[in-house]
């Protein structure tokens, strides 16, 4: 049987032989590609490609709004690398191609004949003189760290070339090379060599000063800046004759190019707002690139004010000064001046950023109060406060001028920014009210409960910063100015009170909507600023009002305890601006105050701004009311001189004046009388201004038209209980008795007020009598520890009782 076929394999043996041949050449390439796939899979995972590409830190680099360079900070590792560039320059580009890469924007990744090229030249020449590298060859090799030049090396670059074509665009490719590129020194990238060789953005780069940058990173090392200039200058002269053949320049640019010298040393970079870009490095991620709300070129001319002031002040022992300009309706932040510059290594502490140092504001809170209390319905703008010696709790106001006027209107008192009518005003508001409102206005510096601060908050008790108390500022005008502009019922919005932002943030959207009632009314807020905008400019500016171009600026000084901190805060149509001056280790000097020292540098820089002085009348929020001229309080039927206004509607919650009172009055207008002692048919009645006996008292120092009324007639039942009035110490009053120097207790001096000067006081300390005065009642009492009781009779039989309790110090 075998036998039999025989015959038939050795007819098909050939075809058989074909096909077995077939099938082990299809095995082979099978078996070529699985080879080819594992080794592609392997070379994948042993050379992978970095994501990101550079795992290397940045500069953080401060830009303006514009993107002028304000200022940049060396990476972690000591290199001035600023982050990847967005744009390259066309000059820049074509050079690069054109000197390292002609082909680039043809091949993979990888130019075979280049390689070929190199390869023929490095035989030839028995050493190596070209790499063939394209310019995604050599990202690859500055990806990976630029490890020595081997054969090995050089095939690992080929294939991760072959891969970063494959992952990024011919462009993108550019923009790393351009960024990662070593340009001698610490120096890496386009952009940071540019500005330390040049002072100047790449863009604004000349052929000349391009070409050798861009020859740069072929030998960083040999071509240091500084060190080798004729070899850089050599090497740029002739890739400008090349760009010249390709016709990118003419034979004059030529000329002139060749000319130019070569970079001889690195340049410092600007340095426009270092207390900013400090404050960036803490609060934000290190190594990126910052567009702030800046504006360049008013940023370095407050820079350069703020600079001229302090070589004027620092004679006089005032070393810090700080400014910031805030534009209203966005929030963002023009000008950010945190210190003066720092040229003496920080000897008087330059270093600190005082817009966000916590200091005592002094008097700035005033404004802010009068707001709140002409909302509340608690103040009319020309009501009268108190102006006498008050003592709450040990705590004692004065004046700056130490002097009491016994009575003043609101708007004097926040013009003259005096302090005891103000807190007055805020122990009638609240100090918690007070400290609760402005917590809704974004004020996170009081980290202390109110009682902590009491009634000294409104006095530079509680420390804020420049930051904090300019955005409160802006948050009122942006009340306003929102008020003006909103359509409908709903014109308040929280989103008005928010913190400055120094970051460009395009096409911002509040994340809240309209209400009806805000934190303060507009009515309040405008009152307030129109009353701000008659305080009297200091000496310097006295004359302002005739030049044309003057604006009228609403503003307040602030002067804390000790002269340690002088602030002004102004406001117009567009701008708040706030400034400080001092000393950033809190020592005082006596010339240190508001008006004197910061408002002369508030003006200077209003100088530079735009804007007007109008503020937007919220006419729907007034109401026109009948005021006592005298009182400034609504007029009482006994008002004998009254005027409209056009007030804020909550003004119609104030009280009704109760200053003029009808007296009685003998027919000669002597004495005043009663049914019990004179005809009533024989009466005048007539209406009087009266105050209360301690604010009459100071009252007439200072208003030489006020008048006390007349005395009762001896016969008559005295009805004027209210004509004698404690100051020191009042009902309840825990009084502090000092151990003087040998040992003693100290004396305490009481104080009263009596609406007729020439009426006579007796005086009993625990019905034990110790005196009388007459015109100036005052005494001197040496009391012991304990609760006492201190009772006054004047000479008509009128009585004052008080209780206080006395603790030895």
């Amino acid at each position: 049987m075998i036998i039999a076929l025989q015959p038939i394999l050795q007819a098909g043996g050939s075809q058989y032989l074909q096909s077995n041949s077939k099938r082990r050449m299809k095995l082979s390439i099978r078996y070529i590609i699985i080879v080819f796939i594992i080794l592609t899979v392997g070379i994948w995972i042993f050379f992978p490609l970095s994501d990101p590409l550079f795992d290397k830190p940045y500069s953080t680099v401060l830009l303006s709004r514009k993107g002028e360079l304000l200022g940049a900070r060396i990476a972690q590792d000591g290199q001035w690398r600023f982050p990847p560039s967005d744009s390259l320059p066309d000059k820049y580009v074509r050079c690069l191609i054109q000197l390292e890469d002609k082909y680039f924007i043809y091949h993979p990744g990888v130019n075979p004949f280049s390689l070929i090229h190199a390869f023929y030249q490095n035989i030839t020449s028995g050493k190596i003189i070209s790499g063939g590298s394209t310019i995604t060859m050599q990202l690859a090799r500055m990806a990976r760290g630029n490890k020595e030049r081997t054969v090995y090396q050089k095939l690992v670059e080929i294939w991760l070339a072959v891969r970063l074509e494959m992952k990024y665009s011919k462009d993108e490719i550019l923009k790393l090379y351009a960024s990662h590129a070593p340009f001698g020194g610490n120096v890496v990238g386009i952009k940071a060599a540019s500005w330390r060789y040049y002072g100047r953005s790449p863009f604004d780069l000349s052929w000349s000063e391009i070409t050798a940058l861009t020859v740069l990173p072929n030998s960083p090392g040999l071509l240091f800046p500084g060190n080798n200039d004729p070899r850089l200058a050599e090497k740029r002269d002739r890739l400008l004759k090349n760009i010249h053949h390709m016709g990118w320049i003419e034979e004059l640019e030529l000329k002139i190019a060749l000319d130019e010298p070569v970079p001889s040393k690195p340049m410092p970079l600007p340095n426009h707002a270092p207390h900013l870009l400090d404050r960036i490095i803490k609060e934000q991620p290190e190594g990126r690139q910052f567009e702030t709300t800046l504006n360049f070129q008013l940023q370095k001319t407050v820079n350069q004010i703020i600079d001229d002031y302090h070589e004027k002040y620092k004679y006089k022992e005032i070393h810090n000064a700080a400014a910031i300009v805030v534009d209203i309706k966005s929030g963002e932040v023009k000008a950010y001046v945190g210190n003066v510059a720092e040229k003496n290594q920080g000897e008087h502490g330059q270093a600190v950023d005082i817009i966000t140092s916590k200091r005592s504001p002094g008097s700035l809170l005033k404004p802010l109060l009068y707001a709140m209390s002409i909302d509340e319905g608690l103040l009319a703008p020309h009501q009268l406060l108190p102006d006498i010696p008050m003592y709450f709790q040990g705590f004692a106001p004065q004046n700056f001028d130490k002097k009491f006027k016994g009575a003043v209107y609101a708007n004097q008192a926040l013009i003259n920014s005096l302090n005891v009518p103000f807190v007055f005003l805020l122990k009638n508001y609240g100090y918690e009210k007070m400290h609760s409102q402005l917590k809704k206005m974004g004020c996170t510096s009081f980290d202390k409960t109110a009682g902590h601060y009491g009634l000294t908050l409104i006095l530079g008790g509680a420390e804020i910063t420049l930051w904090e108390i300019t955005g409160l500022y802006a948050g009122m005008a942006r009340t306003l100015f929102r008020y003006q502009d909103a359509i409908g019922e709903n014109k308040y919005n929280i989103d008005d009170y928010r913190a400055n932002t120094y970051l460009k943030k395009d096409n911002y959207v509040s994340p809240y909507v309209n209400e009806k009632n805000g934190i303060i009314s507009a009515g309040a807020i405008w009152h307030t600023l129109k009353t701000m905008q008659e305080l009297r400019r200091p000496e310097e500016s006295s004359k302002w009002e005739r030049f044309r171009s003057s604006i009228k600026i609403a503003w307040k000084t602030g002067t804390s305890y000790g002269h340690k901190d002088a602030w002004a805060i102004g406001i117009n149509s567009k701008y708040v601006v706030g400034v400080w001056l001092g000393n950033a280790d809190g020592e005082g000097r006596p010339d240190l105050t508001g008006i004197t020292a910061a408002s002369p540098l508030m003006f200077s820089i209003f100088k530079l701004l735009d804007g007007d002085g109008e503020f937007p009348q919220p006419v729907n929020e007034m109401k026109v009311v009948k005021l006592c001229r005298q009182s400034g309080l609504k007029a009482n039927g006994n008002c004998p001189d009254t005027e409209l206004k056009l007030l804020s509607k909550s003004v119609l919650n104030t009280g009704i004046c109760t200053f003029h009172r009808i007296i009685h009055l003998d027919k000669n207008n002597h004495w005043q009388v009663n049914s019990s002692c004179y005809p009533v048919k024989d009466m005048h009645s007539v209406s009087w201004f009266i105050l209360p006996p301690a604010q009459g008292w100071y009252f007439k120092k200072y208003t030489s038209d006020y008048e006390d009324p007349p005395e009762f007639l001896d016969l008559c039942n005295n009805e004027d209980k209210d004509a004698m009035e404690m100051i020191y110490p009042l009902r309840f009053t825990r009084v502090y008795v000092p151990i003087e120097i040998d040992g003693k207790q100290g004396k305490v001096i009481f104080q009263a007020a009596h609406r007729n000067p020439d009426s006579n006081i007796f005086w009993h300390l625990d019905d034990q009598y110790i005196g009388s005065t007459k015109n100036n009642h005052q005494i001197g009492v040496y009391p012991k520890s304990g609760n006492h009781t201190l009772n006054l009779i004047d000479d008509a039989g009128r009585e004052l009782l008080v209780k206080f309790e006395v603790l030895n110090k």
